[in-house]
């Protein structure tokens, strides 16, 4: 964490203010989570103690934010999901799926997850596997129809199996980040135009360091 402190914490905050700022003017107002801008430019004022964990956890949908089914059933990498992946990999950021499956799937999130995981297994082709194994156990999916998205039950879920990390959910609808933003994530709305296809990888690091 030493990294981040002094003079690396205040250009680190600044960086992130402007990153946010100039996501803000470009995104709807429903990727908006209000104060990050401002907890960002006042970062420099706190430096970390040490024994805080700081940590984010990025939530996805699957379905056209990650992956893409077309018109024959077959299943893809959206463009640039994949490297997106890898790059919060790289730094060691943990994600998850907070996706709508039927509730008959399984009795768990672990059986649904599996039943997830063998559909759309059956019908990739893309020349690498999907990155399952990013996910682990955050595959957050209904316990029952009421709790389908848009539905906050499956966000805090997630929320409450966070550990305390900051978390993050991308989505390509506007009405499930709107849902994501009321609960405490930073929500930003893929695929849209003149703006980056996912809230940058750099940008989510310097977030999960800001003190609290």
């Amino acid at each position: 964490m030493s990294r981040f402190a002094s003079r690396g914490l205040v250009r680190s905050s600044l960086v992130l203010a402007a990153a946010v700022a100039s996501t803000a003017l470009v995104a709807p107002a429903s990727t908006a989570v209000p104060g990050i801008a401002d907890e960002a430019a006042g970062a420099s004022a706190a430096a970390p103690t040490g024994t805080e964990r700081r940590c984010a956890v990025v939530y996805f949908d699957l379905g056209e934010t990650l992956v893409h089914t077309a018109d024959d059933g077959s299943t893809s990498y959206l463009p640039d999901a994949s490297a997106y992946l890898r790059a919060l990999r790289e730094r060691h950021i943990e994600v998850g799926l907070v996706t709508n499956v039927p509730s008959s799937w399984g009795r768990t999130d672990a059986e649904r997850a599996a039943r997830l995981k063998s559909e759309v297994d059956a019908g990739w082709t893309g020349s690498a596997p999907f990155a399952w194994d990013d996910f682990g156990d955050r595959i957050i999916t209904p316990r029952t129809e009421t709790e389908r998205k848009p539905a906050p039950v499956l966000w805090e879920r997630a929320k409450a199996g966070s550990g305390g990390c900051r978390l993050v959910y991308e989505a390509e609808t506007g009405e499930e980040t709107d849902v994501a933003a009321s609960l405490g994530y930073l929500a930003y709305q893929v695929g849209r135009p003149h703006r980056p296809a996912y809230l940058p990888a750099r940008l989510i690091e310097l977030l999960a360091h800001l003190p609290r």
